[in-house]
């Protein structure tokens, strides 16, 4: 049947029910916050940008953040919206003060959709503004005006407060995960020095700027003093590590733009090019950012981003009419980064030597990665070890963010998986045996040994995690003692040669369920002992309750329930105060008196393991 073409064929969305139908054009994917890019966290982000700009604007040097179940408060202390235009920038599109660039100079928002957006998706949005001993109320429901307030006086300080609840009926059983809010506001006050950040009354605040970050963020000692350097619209920190790869964090407009982007390229290749000149030779440039930690913070005027998140940078000038992004990068590495190592000569020395250790190295594998690359299509890497899925991660692409790939052990818990996943967006990738414990020893490995060599390649992170093929690299093993010694051993290989796997939040855990406990009419599914007696009691006389023993025992009819809209995802983070190395060497190291003390100490029966069914 031909569909007719007609006038009633053509319609008009108003701005909410476009949002509501359509939220991955304004705030990426859903989520339930699982993931630091699921749309809760966008959400937040969106409102405390406005805050963010107030504060780079010279107003309000506080904003408070209270998360509580699944409401946020967010409460600044800048000037306030002007009372008379309250509801216009919670619910006309494209209304915002940011157009004036007199006011806003080089702010992080620009289209005035952001608030908007979070007006549409929430279930309830109370905004207030504060100004001037007045204040102006508005409550929302999925963008639509409950009550609207009027005008009364207030002995409240200026500024503007917006309490909301993401919608349920889009976002599902959401939470927030407090290590991802706290990322988030940490590199907040380490890009605006001088502000407080108050998240359910914890003070976060940064006096040093991106010297704070390197300090706060890396994972063991620098090899050098960080080098900070500032300059008009511009600040860098820099040095180098012990560990394998590049690191960088990258902002602009104090907002995290955490795929790269135009200022990223030119300040990897500003650094390499400077280095050559310095000492003089033409090193590789992979030799001279190997181990690096960097970060790197500019203010464009007008930002072009490639996304309406925000996380890569697409501009090429640094304003409409002025210099490039490029140029400029060039020109402030060039000189600074130059002068400084003129000035300091014992880190010269140091960077020196780092870079000549790490051309040495390069050679000593050149050899070596070029049999595994070859060993690696001989085996058919596609067909015997990786059911592949169609769709792969693209950072230019976040509507594309979704690609999977499960790491199984054995051929059981591998065929459910590949029988019951989406092949879209999820790939499989079996492990033969228990992978090798990698603590001690150097990135030869990677290549000499056959498992890690296809892993890497069925990732494509060999160059880093610039490229990866998968968003989301899940480890899917039992529950059991030897599951989790592979999970412990993948883990040791990710944290010790590709750091960023777990920095930038790729690697998770896959939760199965322990219980099926059913009777004729309903069935549940629980992943913890509460979770089984709460199903036992609302199914009343003698349901039947079994548990899995592995995931080999759940059918694929079954596991299609546990991999798809509903997946419980547990995010392998590396927390700020934990060192990798030194984690590393406790868990993986020799068995030291120490570790036995540990062992002993936290030894406990699992009365579960010797449950019966019932």
């Amino acid at each position: 049947m031909v569909e007719k073409y007609s006038e009633d064929t053509i319609k008009t969305l108003d701005w909410k029910e476009h949002i509501r139908r359509r939220p991955g054009m304004y705030i990426g994917k859903l989520g339930d916050g699982s993931s630091q890019d699921d749309g809760i966290y966008i959400l937040l982000k969106e409102v405390f940008d406005n805050s963010i700009d107030e504060f780079m604007m010279g107003h309000g040097k506080k904003v408070d953040v209270t998360i509580s179940n699944q409401k946020v408060r967010i409460r600044d202390y800048g000037r306030g919206i002007p009372l008379g235009k309250l509801i216009d920038v919670a619910s006309k599109m494209n209304t915002g003060a940011k157009y004036d660039s007199k006011v806003f100079k080089k702010s992080v928002g620009l289209n005035g959709v952001g608030i908007k957006a979070v007006n549409a998706l929430s279930y309830k949005f109370n905004i207030k503004s504060f100004r001037e001993k007045q204040v102006k109320e508005v409550l929302f429901s999925e963008g639509q005006i409950i009550e609207d307030f009027d005008i009364r006086a207030t002995e409240e300080t200026n500024g503007t407060e917006v309490i909301f609840v993401p919608d349920q009926k889009l976002f599902g059983d959401y939470h927030y995960l407090s290590d991802y809010v706290e990322t988030m506001l940490r590199f907040y006050v380490y890009l605006n020095s001088g502000l407080s950040i108050y998240f359910n009354g914890n003070r976060f605040y940064s006096k040093n700027g991106l010297l704070d970050l390197l300090n706060d963020n890396m994972s063991g000692e620098g090899l050098y003093p960080i080098i900070h350097l500032k300059g008009e619209d511009i600040e860098i920190a820099i040095t180098h590590g012990s560990q394998y790869g590049e690191e960088y964090y990258t902002f602009v407009n104090g907002q995290q733009t955490s795929q790269g982007g135009t200022h990223l390229l030119a300040f990897r290749e500003a650094i390499a090019k400077t280095i050559r000149e310095f000492y003089k030779k033409d090193y590789d440039v992979s030799d001279i950012r190997s181990s690096i930690i960097a970060a790197l913070s500019i203010k464009v005027e007008d930002p072009v981003f490639e996304s309406q998140t925000k996380t890569k940078l697409g501009s090429k000038t640094m304003s409409p009419d002025g210099i490039t992004v490029r140029n400029f990068i060039f020109d402030f590495v060039k000189k600074a980064l130059d002068n400084f190592l003129h000035k300091n000569p014992g880190i010269a020395q140091t960077l020196l030597k780092k870079i000549q250790e790490s051309e040495k190295e390069r050679k000593a594998i050149s050899g070596i990665k070029k049999l595994a690359r070859e060993r690696a299509k001989k085996v058919s890497l596609h067909n015997k070890k990786l059911r592949d899925c169609r769709v792969h991660y693209n950072s230019k692409h976040e509507s594309r963010g979704e690609s999977t790939i499960f790491i199984t052990e054995g051929d059981s818990a591998s065929g459910s998986i590949t029988k019951s996943r989406d092949v879209n967006t999820q790939a499989v990738f079996s492990l033969k045996g228990k992978p090798l414990n990698t603590y001690g020893l150097n990135k030869k490995v990677v290549y000499e040994n056959e498992e890690f060599n296809l892993l890497q390649a069925a990732l494509n992170i060999e160059e880093g995690v610039e490229n990866i093929r998968y968003n989301n690299i899940v480890i899917a093993t039992d529950a059991d003692v030897d599951g989790m010694h592979i999970r412990l051993l993948l883990i040791t290989f990710f944290l010790k040669f590709f750091p960023d796997v777990i920095k930038k939040k790729h690697l998770h855990i896959l939760q199965t369920p322990l219980f099926r406990v059913r009777n004729k009419k309903e069935t549940f599914y629980c992943y913890s002992e509460e979770e089984k007696l709460n199903a036992l009691k609302k199914l009343g006389k003698n349901p039947e309750m079994t548990r899995f023993k592995g995931l080999g025992e759940i059918s694929p009819n079954e596991f299609v329930h546990f991999i798809g809209e509903k997946i419980r995802l547990e995010p392998v983070l590396l927390k700020r105060d934990e060192s990798a190395s030194d984690m590393l060497d406790f868990y993986m190291g020799k068995n030291t008196p120490s570790r036995q003390d540990f062992i002993i100490e936290n030894l406990r029966v699992e009365e579960d393991l010797v449950e019966e069914e019932v």
